[in-house]
């Protein structure tokens, strides 16, 4: 015992001070004031006439990808439970046979072939089951097609503490054991990611102290034959990269809301990418030696040189309620008409690497714009040479909260909410499909799909139907898009609506008038229309077209709606 904890030690020293010592240019850099802020959950006191369950919904939107639509948890459900929480961060992932649903407050498994419920309960009845005492929200999942296993982590009863759940079966409705460790002890690991590759699981945490105050992030590296052993899960052999931050000398760029990159390709291991914590730009490292953790050491911080762009503001919707002037803080904003969080540049969804090719997502602002888009960025994972980095949006919707997946023929599926002023403006979940050139570059297939749109048109939370939005108005915090692991052509997405008010016209007499949240399940077949990368060569040249398409390595992309 004595032996591991000594080499545990070790592990920590040497990564923490290669994170340190990697970027030693940055050490008088002061962090962006947005991640300054702990991302706390708001809780709502339930009603009796919040106890609706949600309507099921398995026909959803008819023709193209689209196999199969339905409802997930909604805020209605969770609060049966005495866990109405905002914002939900919805979170889910595909198996064999179901699809599996976290937010904050619950926990659904669903038959993958109908959307029918196979389970529904609190995510604290799940997280008790599972051998732990509590539950705290920020749940994470995934489904490890190596090992036919599901995995997951949220907060502990301490949120100074993350806590993991493996099932001992494919079977998310089963069994699961579960085991913790200390994130940022005294304070908040806040918002855990999840990340697995053929050797090790990662879990990063941006950590604040018990006032609330930012002091840097952590990546643990967990060995997958600990977490998938047998008995049961443990932290055996993990190995933490800590990077500290100081409010008055800065510290080292690790990154914000750091991602490990998901990897099934034999022989890669060990990658992390995230934005900067300090500039408008997305930092890649390595940990190398994941595999015989005694000895890893940390690749140096590299700067992908992105194209620029600004802070975020909230997200429009159209507002049908009369414009009133907002006295706080002036009127900048009228009513509830811009008022939805689109949250900050964080890569807050999984990052993914495929033929030696890393594929992200964020919510940006590009340089001088008005409206918010969904950057995705391929980079080439030896490099770190951005290969195509586009924006989707429109130039009159608000683009955010995007998630991706990719298949190994290049194919990738990018969904993300969208919102306007205008009619079409309900906040509505949507999904875009790409095939990869053999240049790396992303080809738009078709036009955006629309999977399901709000009920209400001014969706606000801490004030009833009718009034000015009240307080920080949370949406996300997350989103998800899953491989099929039975099919390389399917991909499940997951995001959040708005459904009907708490009130009478409602359907809920005697409600509070709040708005409430909703989620959204949709499989997408992607089929094999399109001509995937080995071909993409041979199709290009035959027209004569190589040149201009190797020329434009970098543009910005306008979805076609």
């Amino acid at each position: 015992m004595g032996t591991q904890q000594g080499n545990f030690m070790r592990i920590i020293k040497l990564l923490g001070a290669a994170a340190l010592l990697a970027s030693t240019a940055s050490m008088a850099q002061m962090a962006k004031d947005e991640y300054m802020d702990l991302e706390t959950r708001e809780f709502v006191p339930p009603v009796l006439s919040d106890l609706g369950g949600a309507a099921r919904d398995p026909n959803g939107p008819a023709g193209g990808m689209v196999v199969l639509s339905f409802q997930g948890i909604s805020q209605y459900d969770v609060a049966a439970y005495g866990r109405n929480f905002i914002p939900p961060d919805t979170m889910g992932a595909v198996g064999t046979t179901q699809y599996s649903e976290f937010v904050n407050g619950g926990f659904a498994v669903y038959d993958k072939a109908t959307g029918g419920v196979v389970k529904a309960t609190s995510d604290v009845a799940f997280w008790v089951a599972a051998g732990r005492t509590s539950a705290n929200g920020d749940t994470r999942v995934m489904f490890d097609k190596a090992s036919g296993r599901w995995i997951a982590l949220s907060f502990a009863a301490s949120v100074s503490n993350i806590q993991i759940a493996v099932s001992d079966t494919s079977d998310a409705a089963g069994t699961w054991k579960s085991t913790q460790y200390t994130g940022f002890a005294g304070g908040t690991a806040d918002y855990p990611t999840l990340a697995l590759d053929n050797n090790a699981v990662y879990i990063g945490t941006n950590n604040f102290n018990a006032s609330g105050n930012f002091r840097g992030t952590t990546l643990s590296i967990i060995p997958k034959a600990s977490l998938f052993a047998a008995g049961g899960p443990t932290t055996t052999g993990r190995a933490a990269v800590v990077t500290p931050y100081s409010p008055v000398t800065g510290g080292a760029d690790g990154g914000y809301a750091i991602q490990g990159v998901n990897s099934s390709s034999a022989g890669t291991t060990g990658r992390v990418e995230a934005v900067s914590l300090f500039n408008a730009d997305i930092v890649r490292y390595n940990i190398n030696g994941v595999n015989n953790l005694p000895t890893a050491t940390l690749s140096p911080v590299t700067y992908v040189g992105t194209d620029s762009y600004d802070g975020n503001g909230p997200a429009r919707q159209p507002n049908a309620v009369p414009d009133v002037c907002v006295t706080v803080g002036g009127c900048s904003f009228a009513n509830n008409n811009q008022v939805i969080d689109t949250l900050d540049d964080r890569i807050g969804s999984s990052v993914y690497e495929v033929n030696n090719r890393i594929y992200s997502v964020h919510t940006v602002t590009p340089t001088g714009g008005a409206f918010t888009v969904v950057r995705y960025d391929v980079i080439d994972a030896t490099t770190n040479k951005i290969l195509d980095e586009g924006d989707i949006g429109d130039g009159s919707h608000d683009y955010y909260q995007g998630s991706l997946s990719v298949n190994k023929f290049g194919q990738v599926v990018i969904a993300y909410n969208r919102s306007g002023s205008g009619a079409d403006g309900k906040i509505s979940v949507l999904a875009t499909v790409f095939s990869t050139g053999v240049s790396g570059l992303l080809t738009q297939r078709g036009s955006e799909i629309l999977l399901k749109t709000s009920v209400v048109d001014d969706y606000h939370n801490g004030s009833v139907d009718g009034q000015v939005a009240n307080g920080r108005q949370r949406w996300g915090d997350y989103s998800a898009v899953s491989l099929d692991p039975t099919n390389d052509r399917a991909f499940w997405t997951i995001g959040e609506y708005a459904r009907e008010y708490n009130d009478a016209a409602g359907g809920h007499p005697g409600g509070t008038g709040g708005s409430r949240w909703s989620t959204w399940i949709s499989e997408l077949n992607v089929g094999t229309a399109v001509p995937e990368p080995a071909s993409w060569a041979m199709m290009i040249a035959g027209f004569g077209f190589i040149g201009a398409a190797m020329r434009r390595q970098r543009r910005t992309l306008t979805v076609s709606a």
